[in-house]
């Protein structure tokens, strides 16, 4: 797969007028290409359009009525810059590769990164995939489909295959000149790779030292021999901690025998952030990882059904403790009005240590070696807001209903169920990530559960056992 030269960046002058002061797509851009399909005029399109950086091409196609996007890439026709496709949702992306045809699809990525080419297919059915593979030159075929067998969301299908590699016993000038000469290299690199005649990594040279050294020296001589490496097969999650973690900005891809097979660049890594970030936060909704804002009404009810389902059944499991307490509350109206408060309480104050906690579980930050720390850390600080606020409600009950009890029974179910919300709020995604299920998408059904049925059962059962004693005003 050969990487052309970068035509696809947006000269500022092209950029003018197109978006509004928040960074959308101004409504009368979008209309006048809209115009221009619907009347095919190719050179109007390609006016508006055949100059956009990818991003905006991205941004302009899911704006697009559907029947418009395939007659846009058709208009473009060479000026369509298929790494455009990596801009959009997963679900506009589908739809719209399986209406093109695939000798269309097939010309497009054989013009982009391995990686992009990769990010584009991953998602189709198998047989769509493999009409559009089938048009392509065997040495492009050979490399996409081996990127295409490693494991979803893993390092080999986020690596790019275009990599520059030379041998030990080059000189720098040598290498040099190779760089300059030869075609089809990647078209942005930071290092040079050295390998031994099987391809296994032997470490590599950064650009800056290449180029400072004298030509006559051997590559061998100043080659780092313990590069920062990841295995093809390796979580694209983790693959992005090393990044972060040793600040790099490209690292090689090895197999499971040592031998390069691909390369990493930061800017692969930032999107593998930010789609796990936006996984994770979906999933503290209850909300499906792959769910996209283009989904169908349909898909996107049973994506979410199943957590509500759940959280029906734990409502209801919450609602039968204040049943227990009926007859308390008949007698003193008061309880209904304010046990709401205790349980809303307790369940945020329980998310804002969960949201912590989850967040810490994906950045490997809590372990054996701090998690009972963290565990009485919570505690304390569940400990600590709940006094304070229980002394602002206390106060405030006792003021609304003119009874004193009623508001030191209040003060205490605040405190008792914001410790609680602590305790349970780390306690709960630790242990879920032990039994390995995902802690960001349970941790919040059963959280609710448990502030909201301590909150209930501390409140009603303090008030029906302080009046049932007949201490009570």
């Amino acid at each position: 797969m050969t990487a052309d030269a970068d035509t696809r960046h947006t000269k500022p002058e092209a950029d003018a007028g197109i978006r509004d002061e928040d960074g959308r797509l101004l409504a009368s851009f979008v209309e006048g290409v809209a115009e221009a399909i619907g009347a095919n005029d190719t050179a109007r399109v390609r006016e508006l359009a055949g100059d956009l950086h990818e991003s905006d091409v991205g941004d302009l196609i899911e704006t697009l009525q559907a029947d418009d996007r395939p007659k846009l890439i058709e208009l473009l026709g060479v000026h369509f810059d298929f790494t455009a496709l990596t801009e959009v949702d997963q679900t506009v992306r589908t739809q719209l590769l399986e209406e093109l045809p695939p000798e269309t699809v097939a010309e497009g990525v054989r013009d982009i990164d391995s990686d992009d080419a990769v990010y584009i297919l991953e998602d189709l059915d198998e047989a769509d995939r493999a009409a559009i593979l089938a048009q392509l030159p065997a040495l492009d075929r050979v490399a996409l489909t081996r990127s295409l067998d490693y494991p979803e969301e893993s390092a080999g299908r986020r690596m790019q295959t275009e990599f520059v590699a030379a041998p030990p016993f080059w000189t720098v000038g040598h290498t040099i000149d190779y760089l300059a000469d030869a075609e089809g290299l990647p078209e942005t690199f930071y290092e040079i790779f050295v390998v031994d005649p099987a391809h296994k990594l032997l470490g590599s040279v950064p650009l800056d030292r290449l180029l400072r050294t004298r030509r006559s020296t051997q590559i061998s001589d100043i080659l780092e021999e313990d590069p920062r490496t990841i295995r093809a097969t390796d979580d694209q999650e983790d693959a992005a901690r090393v990044f972060e973690r040793y600040n790099l900005v490209s690292a090689a891809v090895v197999d499971d025998g040592g031998r390069l097979v691909g390369v990493l660049m930061v800017d692969d890594i930032v999107d593998v952030i930010e789609e796990e970030a936006d996984e994770d936060l979906r999933a503290l909704g209850g909300v499906t990882g792959d769910e996209e804002i283009s989904d169908t009404v349909f898909y996107t009810a049973k994506s979410r059904i199943p957590w509500l389902l759940i959280n029906l059944c734990t409502a209801v499991f919450s609602a039968s403790v204040i049943g227990l307490f009926e007859a308390t509350i008949e007698q003193m109206v008061a309880l209904a009005v304010l046990m709401p408060i205790v349980a809303s309480m307790g369940g945020n104050a329980g998310t804002q240590t969960m949201t912590v906690a989850v967040r810490a579980l994906a950045t490997r930050d809590i372990g054996g070696h701090n998690a009972r720390r963290l565990v009485g850390r919570e505690t304390l600080v569940g400990l600590a807001n709940g006094v304070i606020l229980a002394a602002l409600i206390g106060c405030a009950a006792s003021a609304w209903f003119g009874n004193l009890q009623l508001g030191a029974i209040i003060a205490t179910a605040m405190v008792v169920n914001l410790v609680c919300a602590g305790l349970f709020g780390i306690l709960i995604p630790l242990g879920l990530d032990r039994l390995k299920a995902d802690p960001a998408v349970a941790s919040g059904v059963f959280l609710t559960t448990v502030t909201d049925t301590v909150g209930f059962f501390s409140f009603l059962g303090l008030a029906t056992w302080w009046f049932g004693l007949g201490l009570g005003a």
